[in-house]
């Protein structure tokens, strides 16, 4: 059973780095901008794929924007995925909006404004 969990990992990954780069040398549209697949989580029966991705510089609302102009190209890219890998069924991709990289962007913010304190006092070299 431990072969099923490794093998739809592998068919995860493998569509991961196919599907940046379709998304990236083949869908056109403005509105996608430059897009990070962060993850991909296929089935155990390889059905359907859950695509996790994140706009670089976008706001929520541009993303989320991203994510339904993904979702249209989904049997664009399915079918193109279809041709490069060497599976018998393409699993459906559902794409999602992945927020992590926006909380680790919100984290370092937070933490860059915070001021630094002034630490252990030094000896003044008069």
């Amino acid at each position: 059973m431990p072969r099923d969990f490794s093998r739809a990992r592998r068919v995860g990954d493998q569509i991961q780095q196919e599907l940046a780069g379709l998304i990236r040398d083949q869908v056109r549209d403005p509105r996608v901008g430059s897009v990070t697949v962060s993850e991909v989580r296929v089935s155990r029966d390889f059905s359907y794929a859950d695509v996790f991705v994140t706009g670089l510089g976008m706001e929520a609302e541009e993303s989320q924007e991203m994510v339904r102009v993904l979702t249209g190209a989904g049997n664009f890219l399915r079918r193109a995925l279809a041709q490069r890998l060497t599976l018998r069924k393409v699993p459906v991709l559902r794409f999602q909006y992945d927020p992590t990289f926006d909380r680790g962007a919100r984290l370092n913010r937070l933490i860059d404004d915070v001021q630094p304190d002034e630490g252990p006092a030094t000896p003044d070299s008069d």
